[in-house]
C-alpha cells in the first residue's frame, strides 16, 4: 500500500494517520518516540504492509511483474492500488478524492513539529502537486513511478510500468478488488483491539 491507502485506513483518526503516512521513515524502535497514538499508527502500517506483501491476490499482482522488475514489482502495485482506490473513491468514503487529500495534507502538516525532515519535505511537493489526487488517472501513477526510479538505487526500469498497468488493468483491477474489502477488515479489527 502506499500514500493514500495508508491515510484511508487509518478511518479519519489524525494522529493515526500521521503515524501511517510518516512509518516509512521511521526506523526500528524509533517510534517509540512518538505519542501513543502517533506509535500506534507507526505499528499499524507495518502491520497493513507485512499483510498485504504476503496477501495471495498481491502475490499474482506482483508474480505479472517479477520478471521485469524483479524486487521493484512490490513498490509498483503498491502504487496500482493506490490509483485503483483513487479511481473508485466514491465506491469506499463519503468525501470527493480531492476532498479527502486536502484533509490528509492538512493533518500531517498540523504535525510539522514532529514529522521526520523528510517527510516534510515530501509533504511539500506532495501537496503543492497534489499527488493523492493524481493518482486517480494512470498518467498521474505513471508520473509518481517515474519520480521514484529517478532516486532508486539501482536502475529499476519503474517510468515503464505504466504500460503493464495499461496492458493489463483489468487483472490488477481484479486482483484490487478482491484484496482491498480484506485488508479493509484486517486493520479495523487490528483498530478496535486497541
Amino acid at each position: 500500500m502506499n500514500f493514500l491507502a495508508h491515510a484511508y485506513l487509518s478511518f479519519s483518526q489524525p494522529k493515526l494517520m500521521v503515524g501511517n503516512f510518516i512509518a516509512d521513515f521511521v526506523k526500528g524502535n524509533d517510534y517509540q518516540q512518538y505519542p501513543e497514538e502517533i506509535s500506534r499508527g507507526i505499528i499499524i502500517h507495518r502491520e497493513i504492509d507485512y499483510y498485504t506483501d504476503n496477501h495471495p491476490q498481491v502475490l499474482l499482482s506482483k508474480r505479472r511483474l517479477q520478471p521485469k522488475y524483479r524486487h521493484y514489482a512490490g513498490v509498483i502495485v503498491d502504487m496500482y492500488y493506490d490509483h485503483f482506490l483513487a479511481a473508485n473513491f466514491q465506491d469506499f468514503h463519503n468525501d470527493a478524492l480531492h476532498d479527502f487529500a486536502q484533509g490528509v495534507y492538512r493533518v500531517v502538516a498540523d504535525h510539522r513539529d514532529i514529522i521526520p525532515p523528510k517527510v516534510a519535505f515530501l509533504l511539500k511537493h506532495m501537496s503543492r502537486g497534489n499527488w493523492l489526487l493524481s493518482y486517480a488517472e494512470v498518467s498521474g501513477i505513471e508520473q509518481a513511478l517515474g519520480g521514484i526510479s529517478r532516486r532508486t538505487k539501482f536502475k529499476s526500469h519503474m517510468e515503464q510500468a505504466g504500460h503493464e498497468l495499461r496492458e493489463h488493468y483489468e487483472d490488477f483491477h481484479e486482483e484490487f478488488n478482491a484484496f482491498f474489502p480484506e485488508i479493509i477488515q484486517f486493520v479495523e479489527k487490528k483498530i478496535n483491539q486497541g
